[in-house]
């Protein structure tokens, strides 16, 4: 199937461009930005350009920031064309609300990707999970923003999310690894005096089951780089590291087995939109989003040193 990218950045030139070159289910035919290209495939410097030029492309993949994301979304299906979503999939869970209507009502394909969760073990945590009693679980989630996302202002900004860009990964890996559905209960975030989104959260879980679900989110952590999510359980203790790329269980590293032949992350993401679009189906779990957004309404604000990049 032929596809468009939409929005020529970093993630879509170190993630999306190579996993469709190495995909038998997609042709990138066409980009759509402001300054990036990708050699040999033809460019675009404004969606309708796109949409009037190239009927024949009926699936588009959107790497833009979740802000302006709506718009184009909107606008692509209205023409008719599958939409599959960068994470977060929108920057309000009516925004996304709003997609989900429109892609019933045009019987097309919509998909929003977490990428984290098809890191190479989150799919062996969940089954080690399933037939468990969970007892407490621990997010720890602490990165350098100068380092993985400088100069990205938009993050800083109201619907950039701030700590959660990167934490929304987590709690997608979370949602998708549990057995049963969690709820915020309490959160603090700590916000630089000069950004308007929070740099650091500490989130409190309620647990059906009465299990301790915690989670640290750290982008201002300039020590060792950190990903983890411990489980521990009545049969004992699951880790899922670097992100949900390696397990350990009870100490063991590797102890339980991947059974999926497709490797990386984003090939993975790329086959699943594949199939939703030949079922003619969507994918549009905004659990990992709905922890955010109440975050962002519960949460307790701290203000904090100012943060420059």
């Amino acid at each position: 199937m032929k596809i468009a990218l939409v929005g020529i950045g970093k993630i879509a030139v170190d993630q999306h461009v190579p996993s469709l070159a190495a995909s038998s289910d997609w042709t990138l035919d066409a980009t759509v930005s402001r300054s990036g290209s990708v050699d040999g495939v033809a460019s675009y410097t404004d969606l309708d350009s796109l949409l009037a030029d190239r009927p024949e492309i009926r699936v588009v993949s959107l790497c833009l920031p979740p802000v302006p994301r709506f718009d184009y979304a909107a606008k692509l299906l209205k023409a008719g064309r599958h939409v599959m979503l960068e994470k977060p999939p929108g920057a309000t869970l009516a925004e996304c609300d709003a997609l989900t209507r429109l892609a019933e009502e045009n019987g097309l394909s919509l998909y929003a990707t977490w990428h984290s969760r098809e890191a190479a073990k989150v799919g062996v945590a969940k089954a080690w999970l399933a037939d468990k009693t969970l007892r407490s679980l621990r997010v720890t989630w602490k990165e350098d923003v100068r380092r993985w996302h400088p100069n990205q202002d938009w993050i800083w900004e109201p619907g950039g999310m701030g700590v959660f860009d990167p934490g929304i990964n987590a709690l997608s890996i979370v949602t998708e690894i549990l057995p049963v559905d969690i709820h915020l209960q309490k959160a603090t975030l700590e916000v630089p005096e000069n950004r308007q989104t929070p740099i650091a959260a500490d989130l409190q879980f309620y647990h059906p089951t009465g299990a301790d679900v915690t989670a640290v989110l750290n982008w201002r952590h300039e020590g060792e780089q950190t990903w983890q999510i411990e489980a521990v359980t009545d049969q004992g203790t699951l880790s899922l590291l670097d992100g949900g790329a390696r397990i350990v269980v009870d100490g063991v590293e590797n102890a339980l087995q991947d059974d999926n032949p497709l490797s990386g992350e984003y090939p993975r993401l790329y086959a699943k939109m594949a199939a939703l679009v030949k079922q003619g189906t969507s994918d549009m779990d905004l659990r990992p989003m709905m922890h955010v957004s109440d975050a962002l309404a519960l949460g307790r604000r701290v203000a904090i040193d100012p943060f420059y990049d």
